[in-house]
């Protein structure tokens, strides 16, 4: 399969966007970091393609969550350290679609990505 979607099931993020992939029968996978794990490679693959910096969700409860030290001194280090500890804090959805990498989801985003009319 050429389509996976990365995340955490209950986010309502994820839920539009698998209410959207569906509607549109777009055959993909999905990937909770919660029941199928997210190591290291993985979060240093996804990290190559699209930045640390892209990934780290702010907006998030674990985020507001952390230290002021801790956000004070975030790096490429420290980020993912924390995004391996604490998925919830990888913006939402990750998604791989025939090799490309993105981040969050609009529907003008997902008709552009899957060319859909």
């Amino acid at each position: 399969m050429s389509t996976i979607a990365y995340g955490i099931k209950n986010c309502d993020t994820i839920k539009k966007m698998k209410k959207w992939l569906d509607a549109e029968n777009i055959a993909y996978r999905f990937h909770d970091y919660r029941v199928d794990g997210l190591d290291r490679d993985m979060l240093e693959a996804f990290e190559a393609e699209l930045g640390w910096e892209a990934m780290l969700n702010k907006r998030g409860t674990t985020f507001r969550q952390l230290t002021e030290d801790q956000k004070a001194n975030l790096n490429q280090e420290t980020a993912l350290a924390l995004m391996l500890e604490y998925p919830a804090m990888i913006k939402r959805p990750l998604l791989i679609h025939n090799g490309g990498y993105h981040l969050g989801f609009k529907p003008a985003q997902y008709q552009e990505i899957f060319q859909t009319n």
